[in-house]
């Protein structure tokens, strides 16, 4: 069968015959390579080492790149993953700046639905801060504190727990404290903080 060439191949083949020449011209074979050796007062019995060295060389200069490029993507993956991380963590923060306190009481064991300003200590009650927060974000736990507070200004009880999963933005929860009848007389004042931000206090008097 007759192989026809067009001339857009012609052209393609007389090119790359071209080159294969120059390439053929440029390269020595290894007596040629010795007889240089020898003229430059260079021992010829190391060319097969050289040669060894130089792709040795070759070899350790791709190798190198190649961990160039790998540590490049890994360097792109890791700045993407922090970013990333970095969003999540503001979007979580932000959810929680916006939690806000809708309504808050003091009051007894059994909630009438008022609020206590007056606590007696005479049969040492247990007393709540109940609160209502709102803009609370579905599916989080929440930290919550509460630091009771003395006349003096001292904390003599402080609650720390975790709530539930929140399952709805208006969400209630309380603290709770025992006010013995050794309790200080005067004004008290209850704080609740969440993460560390204080978001409620509540004021009454102990007698």
């Amino acid at each position: 069968m007759e192989n026809r060439l067009t001339e857009t191949q012609l052209t393609q083949v007389v090119a790359e015959v071209e080159r294969l020449s120059n390439l053929q011209k440029a390269q020595l074979d290894s007596a040629e390579v010795k007889e240089i050796l020898q003229e430059l007062n260079l021992p010829p019995e190391l060319l097969d080492e050289a040669l060894i060295q130089l792709q040795r060389r070759k070899a350790l200069a791709r190798q190198q790149q190649l961990n160039r490029l790998i540590a490049g993507g890994l360097a792109i993956v890791a700045v993407g993953a922090i970013a990333i991380t970095g969003f999540y963590i503001q979007q979580s923060q932000q959810a929680l700046d916006r939690i806000s306190v809708q309504q808050n009481r003091i009051t007894s064991v059994q909630d009438n639905g008022g609020n206590l300003t007056v606590i007696s200590r005479q049969n040492n009650p247990e007393i709540f801060y109940r609160t209502t927060l709102k803009d609370a974000p579905l599916g989080k736990k929440l930290s919550i504190s509460c630091d009771w507070i003395d006349p003096s200004g001292q904390v003599v009880k402080q609650n720390r727990y975790q709530t539930r999963e929140i399952d709805k933005p208006i969400w209630n929860t309380q603290c709770r404290h025992q006010i013995g009848t050794a309790a200080a007389t005067g004004n008290w004042q209850v704080k609740m903080f969440l993460e560390n931000r204080a978001i409620g206090s509540k004021s009454f008097q102990v007698q």
